[in-house]
């Protein structure tokens, strides 16, 4: 398929030893300065998770909740009861209270009948985010949000991206949104098996991820490479920028290649989150081809073999 070479700051690059995955390691946990708060997150700190389906995954998960309210019929429904036990024998709080209190909690949000006060998201650092992407596919695809700002536009991009098979997400701590309870809403549970990264540097980040053999591609909506001609076998880094302002510079002189979307409507743009579905899903197509063609070379082989030594 054509669009994948010659990579972009071609001249930058020419020094840099083959980008080949070796000794990968098998992949572990995130490190335990990632779960510490910091100034940064001040805001994000004691927040507020509210809804059956969010609750429900974050205690089938195990994620730190630090007090649940839930009533007295939610409480003693079979999906809740054991679960709410075990967390409750871990040291959370669990209050049984009516719905007017709930909605006193949740601000008049739709709440189901349950709220969970979670501790602070826990972060993983980006080197283990990439062992851990390539012990699970040789073939990893990662996102990365450049100033996404809107808690549900990262939330979509979450829920989409752990729906299509990608192996993790990476975010700016700077002028961009972190895990609050409204990213956790639109994941729905999503977030509970899919990692998540906070860098200082987006820059210095990308340059860490070409060096363990990742491609960089950022999508702009006046790139003259179309996405669907680009070539996804490689390991993958999805680059998305915020709303209105796309992808900056310095982020773009970063990546290796520039893609689009061709829009044949009259609509100029795509809101990010769902420009970021469709390009993850371009590539989950490509391979999902490519996986089907060796698999028929193979049957076509032996179909072959076995017809000449009949």
């Amino acid at each position: 398929m054509p669009g994948k070479k010659p990579r972009l700051n071609s001249e930058k690059h020419s020094s840099r030893k083959p980008r080949l995955k070796t000794n990968r390691r098998s992949g572990k946990p995130p490190s335990s300065r990632g779960s510490e708060p910091s100034a940064e997150r001040e805001g994000e700190q004691n927040d507020l998770i509210y809804g059956r389906h969010p609750v429900l995954a974050a205690l089938e998960e195990q994620h730190k909740l630090h007090r649940i309210w839930i009533t007295p019929q939610l409480r003693y429904d079979p999906r809740f009861h054991t679960l709410i036990n075990e967390t409750k024998s871990t040291g959370t709080i669990v209050d049984e209270v009516d719905y007017r209190r709930l909605d006193q909690i949740a601000t008049g949000a739709n709440h189901q009948g349950v709220v969970a006060q979670i501790s602070p998201y826990a972060y993983w650092e980006l080197s283990d985010l990439i062992d851990k992407a390539f012990s699970l596919s040789h073939q990893p695809l990662l996102v990365v949000c450049d100033g996404i700002t809107d808690p549900h536009n990262l939330g979509a991009i979450v829920r989409t991206a752990e729906a299509i098979g990608a192996q993790g997400l990476a975010i700016p701590q700077r002028r961009a949104v972190g895990i609050t309870s409204t990213v956790m809403k639109v994941a729905a549970g999503a977030l509970e098996s899919f990692p998540v990264a906070r860098v200082v540097n987006l820059a210095r980040a990308l340059e860490e991820l070409k060096a363990a053999g990742f491609w960089i591609y950022g999508t702009a909506d006046d790139a003259t490479q179309p996405l669907h001609t680009v070539d996804f076998s490689d390991p993958t880094v999805l680059v998305v920028g915020s709303e209105g302002k796309g992808l900056s510079l310095l982020t773009q002189q970063h990546c290796d290649m520039l893609v689009s979307i061709p829009l044949p409507g009259k609509t100029p743009s795509l809101n990010v989150s769902v420009a970021t579905g469709m390009a993850l899903y371009e590539i989950h197509r490509q391979r999902s081809l490519s996986r089907g063609n060796v698999k028929k070379n193979v049957i076509e082989k032996i179909n072959t073999t076995e017809y000449k030594e009949m």
